[in-house]
């Protein structure tokens, strides 16, 4: 079964009531009472919150802060291109945080812890540090003598020398990383590093460490990037080159092997091509010449042009030898004939002579035209043998172009080798000239100055906060116990928290009760003092019922309560003894069969009481006995009589009930606890009004409400809520308005009678109930006062 709680605010500090109408937004008024009601928890909280920090405070270790500011390096000086290892760091805001984190790191603060020795430091080494003395150290030490943990072996003195040193560095690592601090200096690129310490001359000189090893630490980076480069590069370059080597020794070989020789750029089969194209070229033209002046000579010839019509034989020296032998045989002829006769000799002879010229410049004209036609045959053969080897080595060129696509692959894969060995070569030589340009990429711009000062703890402050936060605790404290008061306080806790309408507050009897003195009845109180704050609230009540109903006549009344212990029963007999003292018949019924407490408080002891005669027992008259104080009727309980399981729920109680009514004005039932007895609620369905009793401080709200939920299903009207045994005193810090004990001093009078106290010498009642504090009906030394309930 699932329970379920709740939280609720205490009235008092609420600002909006449940008629939704707006209070104002902080009640000073109901703070002061809060703090009045929990002044030592508030004080208690407040001592001990600001006890603990003033204590810690001046115990606490003086600390000192050293500051060093390093400036971060982000622009890249490249004297010769090193690529991106050499670059300098980033200006972005992920890489200046990353150098924070790194400055912080274990790694650079064991280079630290190293260079200065922290092992052997006190402060970073726990096992050199002496034994702390403190006000719990006698506690301690007799624990650990009781326990034996004295005895217990040190676990490290079993360890090796190494790795008791390792250990012990370790811790110093870790005691210095939280004694370290690095932070960015707004959107800056400068970094602060603080350390705090228990000598100054150490925070400052571990700041300045700690920048330098930071500088160290990036400059020996760079050198190992530098190293492993230039390894690397060497041992990539002589592979390189042996690569190159080889892919170009196999692009000779296959040049070889494939007769792709080449000079000047081109392969020898190309280079001949070429040669015999300009040759046939040259053939060609000789041949076209010499086909030319064949076909001119024979053209000339057949026209029947002589020796000198034809151009071809005009150049031939021997034609022009022979033509200057005709010419002058031609004129010797002529001579002749102009001298001789036709048939002398000597003309004959010379025509002879001159017909043989002609016959030889024939001959010449005929061998010059045959020596043309052998230059054309000659030259026709020399170009038809020359396009031969044209076509030859055309042939072998297209073999040599298929082979030449392997070797040019080949060279470009060593072409491609030769260039990326000519860069890393460049590259190399770099890389070697580079350990004389490294430099950090942070400058240390101010060095820690040695504190004058201690950074912690500030005294002061911690006071200051001390004081603030025990207040915040206390009143923390304050509120939280307020939230879990479950507790009916004021008549506003009835009307807001209960939904119930309040009729009035009854203040608490305060009486003495030692030295064999009997205590004195809230009853009693009343009878002897008419005047006082109690009469007139009981006063109040009653006129209470007498105005609850205008249109009808209120007689029966059921008083109830939660619980036991609430003061139902005095309150009710109170009740009785003033409406009878106003002149009104009245009647109370003892209704609780199970404490019969009502027949106690009027001390009564009847033989036959409201059961036996419920049942035949007796008559009515016989039950019912007279108060010795007042004019009231009771219907008491008899002590052994018997009581059945149903009283109220028979016809016989009902007609009881009808026959009472004609006989009082008013007829009081003091019952039993609601959430306990179930004849409680069935009286109230019967009564005219029901009254529920509720004791301040003492009575939750979780019941009340379930006691009125109960009454409201059993159909009960209810009159209202009262709330009994109201500490005047104490309730001004309730918010109840009124119910104060100044307030009803003021007004309030009882009557002035001696007492035991008095004759004991412990002091006088004083008329107008100006007692001491906290006392209403007599007064008696605070220490011996109690309490009483109704």
């Amino acid at each position: 079964m699932t329970k379920s709680f709740s939280i609720e605010l205490p009235s008092n500090l609420s600002t909006v009531g449940d008629d939704q109408t707006a209070g104002p937004p902080l009640d000073l008024k109901a703070i002061v009472g809060m703090v009045y009601r929990r002044f030592w928890l508030i004080l208690s909280g407040f001592l001990t919150t600001f006890g603990v920090i003033a204590y810690i405070t001046f115990t606490q270790t003086p600390l000192f802060s050293a500051q060093t500011v390093i400036q971060l390096d982000t622009q890249e000086r490249n004297v010769i291109d090193l690529g991106a290892i050499f670059s300098g760091l980033g200006g972005t805001t992920a890489v200046i945080d990353t150098e924070v984190m790194v400055l912080e790191s274990k790694t650079l603060l064991t280079r630290v812890a190293e260079r200065q020795k922290l092992v052997e430091d006190p402060e970073f080494n726990p096992w050199l540090r002496p034994e702390q003395k403190s006000i719990l150290s006698p506690i301690s030490g007799l624990v650990k003598s009781v326990t034996g943990a004295n005895d217990k072996p040190d676990p490290f003195d079993a360890l090796p020398a190494e790795e008791k040193l390792a250990i012990q560095k370790e811790v110093a690592v870790d005691i210095l990383q939280g004694k370290v601090d690095a932070a960015r200096v707004g959107s800056t690129y400068l970094i602060t590093i603080s350390v705090l310490s228990e000598s100054p001359e150490t925070a400052a000189r571990l700041a300045d460490e700690v920048a330098e090893q930071y500088r160290v630490q990036q400059l020996e980076e760079k050198y190992e990037a530098t190293r492993k480069a230039t390894e690397w590069l060497s041992e990539r370059v002589s592979g390189l080159r042996e690569e190159v080597e080889e892919k170009e020794r196999r692009v000779e070989t296959y040049r070889a092997e494939s007769g792709l020789l080449a000079a000047q750029g081109a392969t020898l089969t190309e280079q001949q091509i070429a040669f015999m194209t300009t040759q046939r070229g040259s053939l060609q033209l000789e041949l076209d010449r010499a086909r030319a002046r064949a076909e001119s000579l024979r053209r000339q010839m057949a026209s029947g042009a002589g020796a000198d019509g034809i151009s071809e034989v005009l150049d031939s020296p021997v034609i022009s030898d022979l033509k200057a032998q005709r010419a002058g045989i031609n004129r010797r002829v002529a001579e002749l004939e102009t001298k001789l006769g036709p048939q002398h000799p000597e003309l004959i002879s010379a025509r002879n002579e001159a017909a043989d010229i002609e016959r030889q410049i024939d001959a010449e004209v005929q061998r010059i035209a045959g020596n043309i036609d052998n230059e054309l045959r000659v030259a026709q053969s020399q170009i038809n043998s020359i396009q031969g080897e044209i076509s030859r080595s055309t042939g072998q060129l297209r073999g040599n172009n298929q082979a030449l696509v392997r070797l040019r692959e080949l060279e470009r894969d060593a072409d491609t080798s030769r260039q990326l060995l000519e860069e890393f070569l460049t590259r190399s030589k770099q890389t070697g000239e580079q350990d004389a340009l490294i430099t950090a990429d942070a400058n240390i711009l101010s060095k820690a100055s040695v504190p004058v000062s201690p950074a912690s703890p500030r005294t002061a402050l911690n006071l200051l906060i001390g004081l603030i936060l025990g207040a915040v605790i206390g009143g923390g404290l304050a509120l939280l116990t307020e939230m879990f008061d479950m507790k009916v306080s004021s008549t506003e806790d009835v009307e807001r928290k209960l939904g119930a309408t309040p009729i009035g507050s009854v203040p608490l009897i305060r009486t003495a009760s030692f030295l064999g003195l009997s205590n004195t009845n809230p009853a009693d109180f009343l009878v002897e003092n008419p005047l006082s704050a109690f009469a007139e609230s009981i006063r109040y009540l009653r006129a209470a019922i007498a105005f609850s109903d205008l249109d009808s006549e209120t007689k029966t009344v059921a008083v109830c309560s939660s619980l036991p212990d609430e003061g139902k029963t005095s309150l009710t007999l109170a009740l009785g003894r003033m409406s009878a003292m106003s002149g009104s018949r009245t009647l109370v019924i003892d209704g609780d069969f199970r404490r019969r407490q009502l027949t106690e408080t009027a001390g009564l002891k009847p033989d036959i009481g409201f059961v036996e005669h419920l049942f035949g027992a007796g008559q009515l008259s016989d039950a019912i006995v007279k108060d010795r104080k007042t004019m009231l009727d009771i219907l008491p309980l008899a002590q052994n009589g018997h009581t059945p399981h149903d009283v109220f729920g028979t016809r016989a109680f009902d007609d009881l009930l009808e026959r009472l009514r004609s006989m009082y004005d008013l007829i009081l039932i003091d019952t039993g606890p609601l959430l306990l007895m179930a004849e409680a609620r069935v009286v109230a369905g019967k009564a005219d009004k029901t009254i529920l009793v509720v004791r301040w401080r003492h009575s939750s709200r979780s019941a009340a409400r379930q006691s009125l939920a109960l009454l409201r299903n059993f159909k009960a009207d209810i009159l209202g809520v009262t709330l009994n045994m109201v500490d005047l005193n104490s309730s001004r810090h309730h918010r109840d308005p009124g119910a104060t004990y100044k307030a009803y001093q003021k007004y309030y009078q009882m009557e002035a009678k001696p007492s035991v106290f008095s004759w004991m010498g412990f002091g006088k009642a004083k008329p107008n109930g100006k007692g001491p504090k906290g006392a209403v009906a007599v007064q008696v030394p605070p220490s011996k006062a109690t309490g009483r309930g109704l």
